[in-house]
């Protein structure tokens, strides 16, 4: 466990944010700011995936500043103009060299126009192979992608991973689930005609649910089109409280639990 680990462990709520990109330029001007509040408001650690080759070296940074992030290393699929083959062979040395919790963020999406489906496809399932190779879980981007993404992690053993934004059917949660998966809610699901996604995060089992803020991405609806940050998972988390019924330390507890039991984190 990390120092940052142990100073948070003492305070009540203990969050775990399973998908920030803290690392991101958007962070430069109020870095230290921003993670001393997401400290303070008890989100304790953050997972930082990588997006490009070259953005390895900005998460590692990140990371190795900032004792409460830890990496994940992989190459988006919305960057695929980006990638070129010789990459997957760096993506596997810098696994080797630095060991990361997660592969990520990997997958493939649907939904933005121009980017080639048998391309994203290549790369995502090189990166599983990669992934089984390390015996590693994956932080799966799924836009618009569920069943294809599935039809692969079927084929290609893991130890499961974590759904980021997930936004399938009830029935697509489900066979994630049974492959080991956790499933990734955040700021989206705050806004109140994202009828399907609150219906999700209501009612999908607790233990398969994750939170995160994808910073400084997919803000809440308190924030509107601002940008969003690790501090708001507290806030997040009470909504989900109010939408489960429950209090918000339960929340807290059931997914951090998720988080450490599928990240394999002390």
């Amino acid at each position: 466990m990390s120092d940052a680990s142990k100073t948070a462990s003492s305070r009540t709520p203990f969050f775990i944010d399973t998908h920030s990109h803290f690392d991101a330029a958007e962070f430069d001007a109020d870095r230290d700011a921003e993670y001393g509040r997401a400290q303070a408001a008890g989100v304790a650690l953050q997972i930082v995936p990588s997006i490009t080759r070259d953005n390895f070296a900005a998460v590692a940074a990140t990371c190795t500043g900032y004792p409460g992030c830890l990496p994940a290393w992989g190459l988006h699929p919305m960057y695929i103009a980006t990638h070129r083959p010789e990459h997957l062979v760096d993506l596997r040395a810098q696994i080797a060299a630095h060991r990361p919790v997660a592969i990520g963020e990997i997958g493939l999406d649907f939904f933005v126009r121009g980017l080639d489906p048998a391309t994203q496809t290549h790369y995502y399932v090189e990166q599983l192979k990669i992934a089984r190779d390390f015996d590693l879980p994956v932080l799966l981007h799924c836009r618009k992608s569920s069943d294809e993404l599935l039809k692969h992690l079927r084929q290609i053993k893991l130890p499961g991973g974590i759904a980021h934004a997930f936004n399938g059917s009830a029935q697509q949660a489900a066979e994630f689930i049974k492959l080991g998966f956790k499933l990734g809610f955040g700021g989206a699901f705050t806004w109140p005609r994202a009828n399907h996604l609150r219906r999700l995060a209501a009612e999908l089992p607790l233990e398969s649910i994750v939170l995160e803020t994808d910073s400084p991405d997919m803000p809440p609806v308190w924030i509107g089109q601002g940008r969003n940050a690790p501090g708001e998972l507290p806030r997040i988390a009470a909504e989900l409280a109010l939408l489960r019924g429950m209090t918000v330390e339960d929340i807290a507890a059931a997914t951090t639990r998720n988080a450490r039991e599928r990240l394999k984190l002390a």
